[in-house]
């Protein structure tokens, strides 16, 4: 091993044998449907540094309820459902983007949000795959795709350190996982050492800088035996990443866009290129410099206390900002239709989705098999989360 490669590791606690942080370029739905779009995004994040590329495969029914609330847009209000249904598009785009994204010499990684989009993303053979934090507690997701035997990101924002615990739990017993079991994910450049890498994440948008409790990364490969990373909301473009990187993240998560004024959903708070080859040239410097230099560096430009803030005391609990939404934006088993008191509920009368802000939480998705065949002790009324009470 060369002298230079021993002091890095020295310096930033990684694993054996890894050279950089995988930094990935979150394009989300910004494309709107539009190959030529995604394309131009793709080739943007390829200049600016990204090694791979991300989108989400959106089917809105396996997301949200079609009473689930509106969002506010530049052109009014629209359903939250209508706005996801607008950003389907076919398999084909998907596979698509994968082989431009590939041409690049690009990872090409790409979230599902249910069994359907699981099964299509499976059969174009990624080599890693994200489970978005609002899907944290999707047990049958976890399941499907732990089986995939290929390195699975788990993103933790609005979680507490059991829905975590659980997550592992799930995709470790389906995937054969140990805390020494290696990936498959080895280049030149980056090696993630875990079958599971956990993505430390706030949740809201933009999330303060001051929420993220960067200390916490070590805390939690720790405490699972895992890489672990962060997908970071912030708006700042380097100070999250960096101090990430100082606390040993092996990923860098950021939404990438080409102008915070384009119509996508996460463009506002996305980076667009000018400001994401600054992170890139931040995560880089710091790992050059190491970890104690990089919280130097930044406590000199930015305030020992404020950096301090952002570095948290390490223990993992909901941040400020994301409090409110937890058990909102997580899944639970919502009712599909309206179910009347003393009706025999069927598998299709039912589905783990997203909550969001109107309706009302159910029971947690590992439920998902046992309520088949109870009867409704209530009338459910279609949207609305299934509680205990109910069946």
């Amino acid at each position: 091993m060369k002298e230079n490669e021993k002091n890095t590791e020295k310096n930033t606690g990684y694993p054996l044998g890894y050279k950089k942080p995988l930094i990935i370029a979150e394009l989300g739905t910004s494309h709107n449907g539009d190959i030529n779009k995604a394309k131009e995004l793709i080739n943007a994040a390829a200049g600016c540094g990204a090694d791979c590329i991300k989108v989400q495969m959106v089917y809105a029914d396996e997301i949200l309820h079609p009473n689930t609330g509106e969002v506010p847009l530049p052109g009014g209000r629209i359903r939250l459902y209508d706005q996801f249904k607008a950003l389907e598009t076919p398999p084909e785009f998907y596979m698509e983007i994968k082989e431009y994204t590939e041409s690049k010499g690009l990872l090409f990684l790409c979230t599902p949000f249910g069994l359907k989009s699981a099964s299509i993303l499976h059969k174009m053979q990624p080599k890693l795959v994200k489970i978005a934090s609002p899907e944290l507690n999707f047990t049958s997701l976890l399941k499907e795709v732990a089986g995939w035997n290929i390195p699975i990101l788990l993103s933790t924002g609005v979680s507490r350190l059991s829905d975590i615990e659980n997550a592992i739990i799930v995709t470790s017993d389906e995937c054969g996982v140990t805390s020494d079991s290696k990936s498959s994910l080895h280049t030149t450049h980056y090696t993630l050492h875990t079958k599971i890498c956990l993505l430390h994440c706030v949740t809201s948008y933009p999330a303060p800088e001051g929420d993220y409790n960067l200390r916490v990364l070590p805390n939690l490969s720790a405490i699972f035996g895992v890489s672990v990373g962060v997908s970071d909301h912030s708006a700042d473009p380097v100070l999250v990443p960096a101090l990430a990187v100082s606390m040993g993240a092996v990923v860098i998560e950021k939404h990438f866009c080409l102008s915070r004024n384009d119509p996508g959903l996460d463009d506002p708070i996305a980076l667009p290129p000018e400001d994401f080859s600054r992170m890139v040239k931040a995560v880089n410097f710091a790992m050059e410099i190491g970890s104690e230099e990089t919280i130097a560096f930044y406590s000199g430009e930015r305030g020992s206390e404020f950096v301090e803030r952002v570095l948290g005391n390490g223990i993992k609990e909901l941040a400020p900002s994301e409090k409110a939404n937890y058990r909102l934006t997580n899944r639970s088993i919502h009712a599909l239709r309206d179910i009347n008191k003393g009706e025999v509920l069927k598998k299709e009368d039912y589905a783990v989705l997203r909550t969001e802000k109107v309706l009302r939480p159910g029971l947690e998705p590992y439920w998902e098999s046992s309520i088949e065949g109870r009867t409704a002790r209530n009338f459910i009324p279609a949207g609305e989360g299934i509680r205990f009470e109910d069946v």
